[in-house]
């Protein structure tokens, strides 16, 4: 992490120091959050609407910080603060100027669906070869990525940066703090439609990433989304120097594609066109999921990272939770829990891989409301429930207004008793309780604010 004097980290600022005699004391680490305040650590007060962490400072100062911005604006400062004219611009220039001075390579990871899964698939890649400092948790807007740049020992030679979004504008302030060597984007899909208002709207805010590329940086990109390239084509897309382009996806037109993918107790096993001769293993299920790992492996070709060490850093892969883990109950149930978002084009990927799951027992699909698709939430909800398919779903159950419409449209085809439609979480444990027995596969999606991973928990004690 960043540990530098308080002068220094005054000047990285544009701050000014209160008091000449702090001027050597030792920083060692930034935090935003008083409550985790740790010995020697600058204390960074943020002001929100609901909030304003000046009001801590005091109390993190006698929690062992050693110091304290100040915004201007907010009265006298404590002693031996650094005065700023804004406290989360000066956290972000902080960030800025310590990465540079770090200086480290930059993959930048965007995207609807799947980034968090590739920032870990590339990782794992890449520290096979390299010491490696990663995006932890959510840590991935104006706040959380400035936080995990100053996280970042001096000796890290790449740093791998999940860049989220939900306007327009947002993934390019964050290409301008951490301008990518590598830009990845996994996908569009629907998420934030509510704020966007299309698909191509989304699509044009993923790109971002690109037009802050390094003059000769690689775009990498999901080459089976058409918008992709069309938004690569506009008139105000703004192309860097040198940009370098290289597509992955399903269809074999991309760079790189899957040549034979294989299901199995352990997850997948998969071949690629540009990997022919090497076979790599992902210990988590899904199709979507080899497309991510060509995502990662295009990273790591890029910086030179063996075939072998590849393999060993697939099978070693670390992922953060709540995305498709793969739980046995005592009774002999298979839980799959992904439960920490949805859209329509995650949720697809996730009946996917419950369909292709073969145990012996049946396949449930439990299903929440989709949050934050806009106008057309009822119709993308109706489509989910046309994907589902009755030949290897075995019965359907959702919880949520939104996804009653997803039960409404999967009965014609289920006929009666395969599909139920819940409100109260206690009734369902109850109705799948009853349900469930030994090998049977039960899949669990839902966006976060459905909390649909209680059911899940529950009937892991139940089951």
């Amino acid at each position: 992490m960043i540990t530098n004097t308080l002068q220094h980290i005054a000047a990285m600022c544009g701050g000014e120091l209160t008091s000449a005699g702090a001027a050597e004391t030792l920083i060692t680490g930034v935090v935003t959050d008083s409550r985790r305040i740790s010995p020697g650590c600058l204390f960074v007060p943020l002001a929100g609407e609901k909030f304003d962490g000046h009001a801590y400072a005091e109390g993190a100062l006698a929690a062992g910080a050693a110091a304290t911005l100040w915004q201007r604006d907010k009265g006298t400062a404590p002693a031996g603060a650094v005065l700023v004219d804004d406290t989360l611009e000066a956290l972000q220039r902080l960030a800025a100027a310590y990465l540079a001075e770090v200086a480290p390579k930059v993959v930048g990871v965007t995207g609807s669906n799947g980034k968090t899964t590739t920032k870990d698939m590339i990782t794992a890649l890449l520290a096979q070869k390299f010491k490696v400092h990663k995006t932890q948790g959510n840590f991935n807007n104006h706040i959380g990525l400035p936080l995990t740049v100053l996280s970042m020992d001096p000796d890290v030679e790449i740093a791998v940066l999940e860049m989220g979004m939900s306007a327009r504008g947002e993934i390019a302030l964050l290409a301008s703090l951490a301008p990518p060597d590598v830009a990845v984007i996994t996908n569009i899909g629907e998420s934030h439609l509510l704020q966007l208002g299309s698909r191509m709207e989304i699509a044009r805010a993923k790109l971002e990433i690109a037009e802050g590329l390094k003059p000769g940086g690689l775009l990498i990109y999901h080459g089976d989304e058409p918008l992709l390239a069309a938004g690569l084509q506009e008139e105000g897309f703004r192309t860097p120097e040198g940009l370098q382009l290289f597509r992955f996806g399903l269809a074999r037109d991309n760079d790189d594609y899957p040549t034979g993918i294989m299901n199995h107790s352990a997850g997948m096993t998969f071949t690629a066109h540009l990997h022919q001769e090497q076979a790599f293993t992902l210990p988590l299920p899904g199709r979507h999921n080899v497309v991510n790992a060509l995502a990662a492996l295009a990273v790591a070709r890029h910086f030179g990272v063996g075939e072998t060490l590849l393999e060993q850093g697939f099978r070693g892969l670390k992922l953060t939770g709540m995305r498709i883990e793969v739980l046995q109950t005592p009774g002999g149930v298979t839980l799959l829990n992904d439960a920490y978002n949805a859209s329509p084009t995650s949720m697809k990927a996730a009946i996917d891989v419950l369909e292709a799951y073969k145990t012996g027992g049946i396949r449930i699909a439990v299903l929440g409301d989709m949050l934050e698709l806009g106008p057309d939430e009822i119709s993308f909800h109706q489509e989910i429930g046309a994907y589902l398919d009755p030949e290897l779903t075995d019965s359907v159950y959702t919880y949520g207004p939104l996804a009653g419409h997803i039960a409404e449209s999967a009965r014609a085809r289920f006929g009666p008793g395969r599909v139920q439609a819940f409100q109260d979480k206690e009734e369902l444990t109850k109705a799948l309780t009853a349900k469930c027995r030994a090998k049977d596969v039960v899949l669990f999606k839902a966006s976060r604010g459905m909390r649909l991973e209680e059911v899940l928990n529950r009937l892991n004690e139940l089951l």
